[in-house]
């Protein structure tokens, strides 16, 4: 089976689309007359580190890939094939940054 971690932004995506498993960290309380002081139990808080800990990877190559440009600016091009080929080179050159430090650390 296939997770699918996203962060709190996506709050609604369980109504959008269906997932065998969706992983989604808790959201903290609202401060209210009954729960002057919120927050999350221990358990809550070790269920969203764990998800954190998976996410920071993907969350990582992102921003690698934005460094090229590709996903910050808009694209005008006509052809999708073009920019679609656009993002597949700039993950590769991440993943290719990538694999060469660690070759380097080793």
């Amino acid at each position: 089976t296939k997770n699918v971690y996203v962060d709190l932004g996506y709050l609604g995506i369980q109504k959008e689309y269906k997932f065998l498993s969706l992983k989604i960290p808790f959201k903290k309380p609202k401060k209210s007359k009954k729960n002057p002081y919120p927050s999350l139990t221990l358990e809550q808080k070790n269920y969203n580190k764990s998800i954190s800990k998976k996410r920071v990877f993907v969350e990582n190559a992102i921003a690698g890939i934005k460094r090229y440009h590709i996903l910050i600016n808009k694209y005008r091009g006509k052809s999708k094939e073009k920019f679609d080929e656009s993002i597949e080179l700039c993950a590769g050159l991440w993943n290719f940054k990538i694999d060469f430090k660690k070759k380097i650390t080793c």
